[in-house]
């Protein structure tokens, strides 16, 4: 199905209210995809010497169902050759390629830039290209991003990339901006770049559609979880995948459209750490965990890890869902943080305010890549 055929459907079964604006992204959406599929081979392989469909740049301010709409597309994109990526973990990825490359040791035969070799092999993954939230915050990443693109769209990649930001906007008062802009003039010349313009906040619609705390545990608490994951994903997908954290796996096992779901043994009871939570709160707007338990005396390493799991979600502004045994001010009474627990709670009543759940999702750069299991 197209995007468009996808999100009238859902329109029609009422999970979604009609937007104009995502009406309209859902038609340039569309128009790429049928365009994309006149790209391609009956075996969907991109036949290499037609000219590849320009891609799409979207836009627009948090809620209005950019990673929805990109789901959509991703899904049923009419291309075998295709990859969706976080934007700040593919340029992780992208450095880390560029470093094994310089380790070869055919760099000593004369061949000392590594671009167009790891270029080639980004797009022998992927001749279709997804971004999630594109920006630009690191000079590391603005000085690469000119030759890099470059080379993949003269191979022949489509880029599709949402953000929070117009393209003008990318890597503003940056450090030596003023040789990033060729890479913006690039982009806007490759790319159709459209806005989503201000609208209903959907997200926080559907956050504040129902309650974000449920106690106690129970059927009812694991329905109204299940609920609230159906809303907040809106009929997208659910993958599992693995983030990388300084070199160890932290394994999320259902994700979709921004927002992760762990139970409270997946990420308490396992030997995670703060990088690990920072990571979390980075990649995903909203978390569900279910199935809080009362934190006894005997599990201090589980409540230790679970203070400092909210710490992370709370900086950074993501969104929690969760179900647990009690209310915040009952979930550890006893025990040797049980005092200090005590901010947590507090916390954890925050999170529930409207005001919290209005704010912008905030992501801290943290050193993090993305594999799809």
């Amino acid at each position: 199905m197209t995007p468009l055929a996808v999100l009238e459907t859902r329109i029609a079964a009422g999970s979604l209210t009609r937007d104009a604006g995502q009406i309209a992204a859902a038609e340039a959406l569309t128009d790429l995809h049928r365009r994309l599929a006149g790209w391609r081979i009956k075996d969907g392989w991109v036949r290499h010497k037609t000219s590849p469909p320009k891609g799409l740049y979207l836009w627009g301010g948090v809620g209005r169902g950019k990673s929805m709409l990109m789901d959509m597309f991703f899904a049923n994109a009419p291309i075998r050759q295709k990859r969706r990526v976080h934007f700040h973990q593919f340029m992780q990825e992208t450095h880390a390629r560029i470093g094994e490359w310089r380790k070869r040791l055919d760099r000593k035969k004369g061949r000392d830039d590594p671009i167009p070799p790891v270029a080639r092999a980004i797009a022998d993954e992927a001749r279709l290209l997804c971004f999630d939230e594109f920006q630009v915050t690191d000079i590391a990443d603005a000085m690469l991003l000119g030759r890099l693109f470059e080379q993949l769209f003269d191979i022949g990649v489509v880029v599709v990339a949402t953000s929070n930001r117009v393209p003008d906007d990318l890597y503003k008062d940056g450090i030596n901006r003023q040789l990033f802009l060729p890479f913006i003039d690039m982009l806007k010349a490759r790319l159709d770049v459209m806005e989503i313009p201000s609208g209903d906040d959907h997200r926080l619609r559907q956050l504040t559609a129902a309650p974000v705390y449920y106690a106690p545990l129970g059927p009812e608490a694991d329905r109204a979880i299940q609920s609230a994951w159906e809303r907040l994903t809106q009929g997208a997908q659910a993958q599992a995948c693995t983030l990388t954290v300084q070199n160890r796996a932290v394994p999320v096992p259902r994700e979709a459209a921004g927002v992760a779901r762990f139970t409270f043994e997946e990420l308490c009871a396992r030997p995670l750490g703060p990088a690990d939570y920072l990571a979390l709160a980075a990649r995903f707007h909203t978390l569900l965990v279910e199935r809080v338990p009362v934190l006894t005396p005997e599990k201090r390493n589980e409540a230790k890890r679970f203070v400092t799991l909210i710490d992370a979600l709370y900086e950074a502004k993501t969104k929690l869902v969760m179900s647990a045994a009690a209310e915040p001010d009952g979930l550890y009474n006893e025990g040797d943080g049980a005092f200090e627990f005590e901010r947590t709670a507090s916390r954890l009543m925050e999170m529930r305010t409207q005001e919290y759940l209005a704010a912008a999702h905030e992501e801290s750069l943290v050193d993090a890549e993305t594999e799809e299991d």
